[in-house]
């Protein structure tokens, strides 16, 4: 059969694709270069503001408010332990690559749910992209990546958002979705408009759905941000690659317990607004 069918070419084409997309787009792949690490410097250089104290009281006291004493326990003993094992500057540089490739991918996500929660056709087009993007292995996103925007900060940020995306889109069309017919016949009697109904009625009781798909885009884009530091991205992802490389267990073991507290904290607040929210609207 081998020789019957001949092979597809596909690597070849994908070759062509993106050396033509890399020389036809230069310019403005540099002005997402330039953009996406203007804004991941400025995060950690505001966050390198605030003391580590404040910062761990404030993150405390959040933890607090939406989640619960014991939370907020976790969260002040978790950061004192980071910052003891010498980890809080990679700890803040992981934050600002995980907060902007979440914030590019609400700005992209939640937009593109909205639009697909109204339009069949956008929809059918939409949903075989999020079953591209999320069946394909994340390792394979930072190819790409390099050849677009080099090794670094970028190709880290990119891929995340690419991979972190479609919980976002997903659930925001689903929470529109789920808002009984019921209350959208009872807006159009009263004869909203399509906008009126979107703004003050489905968005509003769809949140907490669309704040789920944001916890998951969250977690997604840890978890990538740690995989992007095989490309240069820094962040306590760089220090477990390090170690494992030259098979440093312990070292390993403290920079992967720094990811695990961020990812439980981010993980409990981010869940905790949604269920604030609802209760909020009830």
């Amino acid at each position: 059969m081998e020789g019957l069918i001949p092979k597809l070419p596909i690597a070849i084409w994908v070759d062509h694709f993106v050396d033509w997309l890399t020389i036809t787009f230069e310019a403005a792949f540099d002005g997402i270069t330039n953009g996406l690490e203007g804004v991941v410097e400025g995060l950690v250089s505001v966050l390198n503001i605030i003391p580590f104290y404040i910062f761990i009281i404030l993150l405390g006291l959040l933890a607090w408010k939406l989640v619960s004493k014991g939370m907020a326990l976790f969260t002040v003993i978790g950061l004192f332990l980071i910052n003891n094992l010498g980890y809080w500057e990679q700890m803040l540089e992981t934050l600002a690559l995980v907060l902007t490739a979440v914030i590019l991918s609400v700005l992209i996500g939640v937009p593109a749910g909205i639009w697909a929660s109204q339009n069949k056709k956008a929809k059918q087009v939409i949903t075989p992209i999020l079953d591209f993007m999320q069946t394909m292995p994340a390792f394979v996103y930072l190819i790409p990546a390099i050849f677009f925007f080099n090794i670094g900060v970028v190709p880290g940020v990119v891929a995340s958002v690419i991979f972190a995306m479609p919980p976002t889109i997903r659930l925001t069309i689903l929470g529109i979705q789920q808002v009984p017919a019921d209350i959208i016949e009872a807006t159009e009697s009263f004869g909203s408009t399509t906008s009126q109904r979107l703004l003050k009625v489905q968005l509003p009781l769809a949140m907490p759905t669309i704040m789920a798909g944001i916890n998951q885009s969250i977690m997604l884009a840890l978890s990538m941000v740690v995989i992007a530091s095989m490309v240069g991205a820094p962040g306590l992802g760089a220090d477990v690659y390090r170690a494992v490389t030259q098979i440093q267990i312990g070292k390993g073991f403290e920079a992967g317990l720094a990811i695990v507290v961020i990812a439980i904290i981010l993980d409990r607040i981010t869940q905790n607004i949604g269920i604030k929210k609802q209760g909020g609207n009830m």
